[in-house]
């Protein structure tokens, strides 16, 4: 009898669930369901606690030829065991899974992108066409272009995702070097996540400096008001398309490790979050529009975005209250 075996059968025997024997060991549940998946195997510690814990030897742990003593028969299994069937993720499908998501990390971004880049044809148009009347003609075709081709983007690497839905909804069960290569790819990255997330947020901050220098330098120029205007789009596209990349990628790595956000507790709470997010930012989209069409306020109207991004979290958690 293998090791695995051995554990299933000795924690049958003490009536405890994997979460009560990790909790004993200081684990997590899933180190304890990897261990008696035969996935990977419990350090020196580990075994002379669970030797500890079950009365048994370590040899008889050990040994694959020393079988268990004979004890009580197995226990029914508390309520709390009872879970969904983990599903299956081979090697081959882990590694399609993140071709695909590598893909998303770019498409995902450039939609986003050109969605906040949307409304920087019209400052530009309105340096040049004292009239107005190009910006008029021109401005809101080209902003509706840019924010439709994200959208597209958008719904091009979701559906190229959704064969993998399962990664972020279920339990999954991993094929045998599957955590290793996705634990090493993640350390590997991680250097690269911290260097584009800093570049993010540094972006992000830095936006207003442009405004703010070249109005002091030219206060009455429309033209140098319109290059800030668009240099701060410019900054904040580049930042939140960073931001996105990099969590897009780590997210990968993440969902196959099962950790976070996309640990199996975590899980079972998704349910109401992303239609209620869609429908959030559809409106945060649709203020913005109509508060810069109708007002004509296009050099303030992206507070929007500031107070949408501010309040999203308080959205999330709500809705995720709502579901437990």
């Amino acid at each position: 009898m293998i090791l695995a075996d051995k554990i299933i059968e000795l924690r049958k025997r003490s009536g405890m669930s994997q979460e009560e024997l990790a909790e004993k060991l200081g684990v997590s549940r899933q180190s304890v369901s990897k261990w008696e998946g035969a996935q990977s195997t419990p350090d020196i510690n580990r075994i002379l606690q669970l030797s500890e814990i079950f009365s048994v030897s370590t040899d008889t742990l050990l040994k694959d030829e020393e079988d268990l003593p004979t004890g009580a028969a197995p226990t029914a299994e508390p309520s709390v065991e009872t879970e969904p069937p983990l599903r299956k993720v081979s090697m081959e499908e882990a590694n399609s899974f993140l071709a695909v998501n590598k893909k998303r990390s770019v498409l995902t971004p450039l939609g986003v992108a050109l969605c906040i880049l949307g409304a920087v044809p019209t400052i530009l148009i309105e340096c040049f066409d004292k009239t107005e009347k190009l910006a008029d003609m021109l401005g809101a075709p080209l902003l509706f272009i840019m924010v439709a081709i994200g959208v597209a983007l958008f719904i091009i690497s979701g559906q190229k995702m959704k064969p993998y839905d399962y990664l972020s909804k279920e339990g999954i069960d991993t094929e045998y070097g599957v955590s290793g290569m996705a634990g090493d790819k993640r350390a590997k990255y991680a250097p690269k996540h911290t260097i584009f997330i800093v570049i993010g947020v540094i972006l992000l901050i830095l936006s207003f400096i442009p405004t703010i220098i070249i109005d002091a330098a030219f206060p009455d120029s429309s033209a140098a008001d319109s290059v800030s205007g668009a240099l701060f789009f410019g900054m904040v596209a580049l930042g939140v398309a960073l931001l996105t990349h990099t969590g897009i990628i780590m997210g990968g790595y993440k969902k196959l490790l099962e950790e976070e956000d996309f640990s199996r507790e975590k899980k079972q709470h998704r349910g109401f979050t992303s239609p209620a997010m869609m429908i959030y930012w559809c409106v945060i989209t649709a203020i913005y529009l109509g508060w810069s069409f109708l007002a004509d306020a296009w050099r303030i109207s992206w507070i929007v975005w500031v107070l949408g991004a501010v309040l999203c979290p308080v959205v999330a958690i709500l809705f995720r209250n709502k579901d437990e």
